[in-house]
Formats: structure tokens, sequence, C-alpha cells
């Protein structure tokens, strides 16, 4: 506990500098084009004295992205950055979720129908926005209450204030259809606290919201009961300027730390199984573990009794998710430590295409008809085993494509 409260501060501190961006505003409007009927129902405005809102409003599917949904919210986000009579932007979500990630389902049945065109395009389209989002030139403060999976983070975290609440979950469950964290999650997740990131993308394990504040995903903590004062007094705000819509969310902050059962308590352990350099090695890792905690905690059965918990749950989730997509997100995290935002979106841009062509694997197809479709829980991994892929498979997944995301770099510059 002690090292997690020296961690807290500094945390918050240098993940709020990271994903804090400043520069002076474009006086020219530059007006979003007209959008379609069901992505106006599906992304709703809200406009303010000085800002404006973004809803995400598919509530029966937990907000989960598609095409027309990614396309309104980058029109929108352009256009407002050009407006000089907006000073910040706000998004939120409708019902019991911010955002589930991407629409998964409609991706499958997509590419079934042979449509691989249009699953290319919105990643190129998703990508886009995340890195308008780490770039954007404006206070922006993200509302994560309630469910906030996969590419939810990647639409969010980014930009300069997250607030998250009492309903707040956050996870990165993509190991479990076979797939791989993206939408920038590379970037986010490795500069975690330690191997925490690699814990949260091999497992597919939930943070809630106070475990969100003291890692550093979020700025601000507030209970779901006091978000509508908290809009209402944003709502009120002229400003343009950071530290006054800080200032305005500080207000109805609290100060939470994490209870004792929370993950966060097992950073040291975390650390020692995870910081391994292959998969092999943290399974290794996590088998020898009951055993030196027994050895060390032999006086406390409940503290031996509770890791064994924890060794056999995490076990069991890494022993479920696609092989291949394991090695594939190791090496993803890894990479991430040292790349811009710019670069790990180029980069998971060509795991997601790889991923979805199935020239060298059909996991994540199966992983979706397993989880989502017939629901049996049983997918069949090919390939089955870790000790069966080879490098050439894993490297196949990060080498380039003939057509490649482009982000304006030269016009938004990365941070770091």
């Amino acid at each position: 506990m002690q090292r997690l409260k020296a961690l807290l501060p500094q945390t918050r501190a240098s993940l709020r500098t990271i994903y804090s961006y400043h520069r002076a505003f474009s006086a020219q409007p530059n007006y979003a084009e007209r959008d379609d009927d069901d992505s106006q129902e599906q992304i709703l405005v809200e406009g303010r004295a000085k800002s404006r809102a973004a809803i995400l409003n598919r509530p029966a599917s937990l907000n989960s992205l598609n095409a027309s949904m990614v396309g309104r919210l980058k029109r929108l986000y352009d256009s407002w950055e050009e407006n000089s009579d907006i000073g910040f932007v706000l998004m939120k979500g409708s019902g019991r979720a911010f955002c589930s990630g991407a629409d998964v389902l409609r991706l499958y049945h997509t590419l079934n129908e042979g449509n691989a065109d249009e699953a290319e395009q919105f990643f190129k389209t998703l990508y886009s926005f995340v890195y308008l989002q780490g770039t954007y030139l404006k206070p922006h403060v993200a509302i994560l209450d309630g469910i906030t999976m996969g590419c939810g983070s990647g639409i969010s975290l980014p930009g300069m204030f997250r607030v998250v609440t009492d309903k707040t979950f956050f996870s990165h469950p993509e190991a479990q259809i076979g797939f791989h964290p993206d939408a920038g999650a590379s970037y986010i997740l490795s500069r975690l606290p330690g191997y925490l990131g690699e814990y949260l993308a091999l497992t597919g394990d939930k943070l809630n919201g106070v475990e969100m504040i003291a890692c550093g995903l979020a700025t601000h903590y507030s209970l779901n009961a006091r978000l509508p004062l908290l809009e209402e007094q944003l709502g009120k705000l002229i400003t343009d300027k950071p530290s006054v819509v800080e200032a305005s969310l500080a207000q109805y902050g609290d100060i939470v730390y994490p209870d004792k059962g929370s993950v966060l308590h097992r950073i040291d352990t975390i650390d020692r199984c995870f910081s391994h350099d292959t998969v092999e090695e943290i399974i290794e890792a996590l088998f020898a573990l009951p055993f030196q905690n027994g050895m060390l905690f032999c006086q406390e059965k409940e503290a031996v009794e509770s890791y064994d918990n924890w060794c056999s749950t995490t076990l069991r989730r890494i022993r479920e998710a696609s092989p291949l997509s394991l090695k594939v997100i190791l090496r993803s995290i890894r990479e991430g430590r040292f790349e811009t935002l710019d670069k790990c979106l180029v980069r998971e841009y060509r795991m997601s295409i790889r991923g979805i062509s199935k020239n060298v694997s059909s996991d994540f197809f199966e992983g979706v008809r397993a989880r989502m479709v017939d629901k049996d829980f049983a997918p069949k991994w090919d390939p089955p085993s870790l000790k069966e892929i080879s490098e050439d498979v894993v490297e196949y997944y990060f080498s380039p494509l003939e057509s490649e995301l482009v982000l304006p770099t030269a016009l938004r510059e990365p941070y770091m």
C-alpha cells in the first residue's frame, strides 16, 4: 500500500502531462459535412455556451462504434477545433456504458460478406480519430461513466481530462476473441506503472474507476449521482483554458484509494511475472507463485489462499485466450513503450488488417463466433498452442502493408 500511495501523485501528474497537448486556436471555421440520419441519431450533439458535447447514443449496443459513428465524430471534432467560438469539447455515453469498443459483430458479418475494404476503412477512420483526439488543440473532457472497453478507451483516454465514476469499469478483452488491444492501446497500456499494461492486455482483467485514478488512466473521480451537477457546471463555463476546466472538475472530485482486494496491491507480483520476455516465461512465473508466496506467508493462510486464487484466475484467463493473440499482444505492448502515438497506431493498423485477413489464422472469426454468435465459449484456436507458433508468423502481423495508415504528423506533431 505504501508503494501505491507513493505512486499516486507521480503517476497522475505524469499521465496528465503525457495526454495533454496545447496549441494556439485557429479562427477559421471548417463546418462539418452533412451526416446521414443514422449517424445523427447515434452521435448526438449538445450545444453549450462555449463548448460542445458529443454523446454516443447506441445504449442497446453499449454504445459500440460503427463506421458511421466514427466518421461523424471525426467530422464534428475537426469542425469544433476550427471554430473559435468553441472553447472546449466533452464526450459521454448514453445508458450504462460509455463505449464497449468497436461493433465487433457488425465487423464480423461485414468480413464474412466479403467486404474487406469496408472493414479496412473503418480501422483507418477510427485510428485517424484517435490521433486527432491525442493531438487535439482544445481541452477535452471524457466522462467514462459505465462500461469502457476496447477502442472505447482509444477515443477518450488520449484526451486531456478523463472523468471516471463509481459505475466505471475498464478492460481490454481482445485476446479472448483472437484480436489485439488497438486504437492506441499499445501506447496507453505500455505507459502504465510497471508491467500492469501487459497484465491487463494478456488477461483482459478489469479496473474500476478508483483503480483507473490510481494508475493514471483517469484524471478525476466523481460519484455517478453527482454527474448532472458536474455537467451543469461545465456547461456554464465560458473558457478555452485547461486550468479553468480542471478547476471546475476538481470541485466535484473525490480523493479515493483502491480497496484491499484491488489487483493494484499485487503490482510487485505482476511486475515479477509479466516482465518476462515471452508468454511462456510469464506462464511459468505464474505457476511458481503459489509456492513462493506460500513460503513467504507461511503464517498467513488468507494471504496464501488469496495468491492461489489470483494465480489460478490469471492462468485461466490466459489459457482461454488465442495463443497467437497472446504472442502478438505482448510484442505490441513492448514496442509501444518506445513509440509515439502515431507510430503505435500505424503498427496497430498493420496488426488489425493482418488479424482480419485469414491469411495466417482465423482466430478473430473463431473468437467472435464462440463468444458472440454461437456463444458456446469453446473457440478452436489455430494454432492451438503457444509452442506451435513460429516467429515468422508473429512477424507477419508487424510487417508493412501495401496500403499503410497515413496520419497527418507534419500538421499535428505527435507527443512522446
